[in-house]
């Protein structure tokens, strides 16, 4: 049973572990639709009540994916935003969000979209009111229940937490990650503002199967944006150079209990940070779907273990990717 949690100040509860659907969507090699379709079916057969897409996953491909397997618990989040040829504040109007938005309701089949997310805008946005009291219009038009955002920063968190209207803030949270930890989740819970974890797996590094000599199809983000090329950097493989991953699985690997895979392992961990909201690791197969949820039934890890994980990081990682995002 996979536990759950309020979000944020919707009066929505939701599974602590949701449903990433980039994968499915597009940017990470070939897919199979129906395959796809199963996996999503599992997840919610197993107590899944949350799935995060976006409006440029395959170009809409993942929202004509979940709008096939929605039930009336499931709470959808999407993203909008990314569609800009340029990233600019300007950007976000309010035709384009208006534009955005319906496509999302059509493609989706929703009415009014459960959770709309600014998708890792520039900072300045931040910075002006604007933007949020469009947003706050759109949910009086009825266009969009509630909204949060994606961030790629702290900086750009704490920034979002100053807004009343901002019900979840997605960051990329994991072993490999770990400062939000340490400078936004307190300000976030004291807001009572959802926290989403994405990348919870390191674009797969912390499923432990990936090696330096694992090759990807040039359509996965995992070969055409290893050095930030296409987006940022810390999306692949969150932004950890390889060799320091490969240590560092190597030393988490002697944390795992019997019976348990790194990939659950990785995910409980997060779990244990009550600030947590959901994780959305994703899922490409039905048995993916089941090793990852499985995680919630692991039980809590001691002190030691929390330490040690700390301690891995500090010694491995930290170096690399603290001070960048």
């Amino acid at each position: 049973m996979i536990p759950s949690a309020e979000f944020g100040r919707t009066g929505r509860q939701v599974s602590r572990l949701g449903f990433g659907t980039w994968a499915i969507g597009g940017s990470w090699g070939p897919s199979d639709d129906p395959t796809s379709l199963t996996a999503l079916e599992r997840a919610l057969d197993l107590g899944v009540t949350f799935i995060d897409t976006a409006d440029v996953y395959g170009h809409g491909h993942s929202e004509t994916l979940v709008a096939r397997v929605r039930r009336p618990d499931l709470l959808v989040a999407t993203k909008a935003g990314r569609r800009l040829p340029t990233q600019t504040v300007e950007g976000y109007s309010r035709e384009h969000l208006v534009s955005w938005i319906d496509r999302s309701r059509r493609l989706l089949g929703m009415q009014t979209l459960d959770l709309l997310q600014l998708h890792c805008p520039p900072i300045a946005l931040y910075r002006t009111d604007r933007v949020f009291r469009l947003l706050d219009e759109l949910v009086r038009d009825g266009r969009i229940r509630h909204y949060g955002v994606s961030v790629e920063r702290i900086d750009e968190a704490l920034l979002a937490l100053e807004y009343p209207g901002v019900q979840s803030i997605q960051i990329i949270f994991n072993l490999f990650r770990q400062r939000p930890a340490d400078e936004l989740f307190a300000a976030a819970r004291e807001r009572r503002v959802a926290i989403i974890a994405r990348v919870p797996l390191a674009s797969g590094l912390l499923a432990g199967r990936i090696t330096p000599e694992t090759r990807f199809p040039a359509d996965d983000h995992r070969t055409f944006n290893r050095s930030g090329e296409a987006f940022d950097v810390g999306e692949t493989f969150s932004g950890v150079p390889m060799g320091a991953a490969t240590r560092t699985v190597a030393a988490l690997r002697r944390l795992v209990p019997a019976g348990a895979t790194l990939a659950q392992f990785a995910l409980r961990w997060i779990l244990m940070y009550e600030a947590v909201t959901v994780a959305i690791p994703g899922c490409r197969t039905p048995a993916q779907a089941a090793e990852n949820f499985a995680a919630a039934a692991l039980p809590a890890f001691d002190t030691a273990t929390m330490d040690a994980c700390r301690d891995i990081y500090d010694q491995h990682i930290r170096a690399h990717v603290h001070h960048r995002w």
